[in-house]
């Protein structure tokens, strides 16, 4: 791995850690301003939680050395998860700036995805 890909994957990594561990604390408390989004986009209140300690718990997956496996299925996570929140926004026509938060993550998932270093990736069977 190049240092230019180094510096990438950490930069990008380091942002969205920073923005799940954010996110994550905020609707995992259930914060009013949490509660006021998902009942706007249609979405039950206990649902904050679910997301909420899946967003700390992939930020955990993300950052422990080893564990492949586990870093696919957070990423994995993290994207499913910020994509349906863009969905629900486009559905409901939201605001651009709505939209940009999300989006920025999932961004930053792809990214931080792509230049993994090999050690965090599945090694292939065979």
């Amino acid at each position: 791995m190049t240092k230019r890909n180094k510096i990438i994957y950490w930069m990008a990594t380091a942002w969205l850690s920073l923005g799940m561990l954010s996110v994550g604390i905020v609707q995992f408390i259930k914060m009013d301003e949490e509660v006021v989004k998902m009942t706007h986009l249609g979405y039950p209140s206990y649902l904050l939680v679910v997301l909420g300690a899946s967003k700390l718990l992939g930020v955990i997956a993300i950052l422990v050395p080893k564990f492949p496996l586990l870093k696919e299925w957070a990423y994995a996570g993290f994207f499913f998860t910020v994509a349906g929140a863009i969905i629900s926004h486009l559905v409901l026509g939201d605001s651009i700036g709505d939209l940009t938060p999300p989006a920025l993550l999932l961004v930053l998932t792809a990214v931080s995805w792509y230049f993994r270093p090999a050690d965090k990736k599945i090694r292939p069977v065979g």
